[in-house]
């Protein structure tokens, strides 16, 4: 059984008024706010890694974390809009074993738990095998 952290990327505006590749849309006034709001939540939790979509609003969600951490942000296409239940499984398999925090989007967390979560949402989720749940 292993335990790890779960964020849906912050608020970035509105995709129907976003001109450009959806891929580098940034977090707006209120996800930035979201993302400094991240760094006190996870306080006094350890974290070895944080892994994140390669989407900017993903990236720029975690970066105020990893940059008071001092970690890298391991951007990964399992974690990419799109992206399947089993490629997600399978990033969890290769993270096993480290305390860390995976940042998404709104489809692939409904892949993982069969529900949704608000942008800028925190949840502790537990993962075995081929099952996962939400703990906190």
């Amino acid at each position: 059984m292993s335990t790890f952290f779960l964020v849906r990327h912050a608020s970035a505006g509105s995709r129907r008024e976003w001109v450009g590749d959806d891929r580098l849309r940034p977090l707006d006034e209120r996800g930035e706010k979201q993302a400094r709001r991240l760094v006190r939540e996870l306080e006094g939790h350890r974290l070895d890694r944080i892994v994140s979509s390669p989407y900017v609003r993903c990236a720029e969600t975690v970066r105020p974390l990893a940059a008071k951490r001092s970690l890298p942000v391991d951007e990964r296409v399992e974690l990419a809009e799109g992206a399947t239940r089993s490629e997600a499984f399978a990033l969890l398999e290769e993270l096993q074993g480290s305390d860390f925090l995976l940042c998404t989007h709104g489809d692939v967390i409904l892949e993982l738990l069969g529900e949704g979560m608000k942008k800028g949402e925190l949840r502790v989720v537990e993962w075995k095998s081929d099952r996962i749940r939400t703990v906190g």
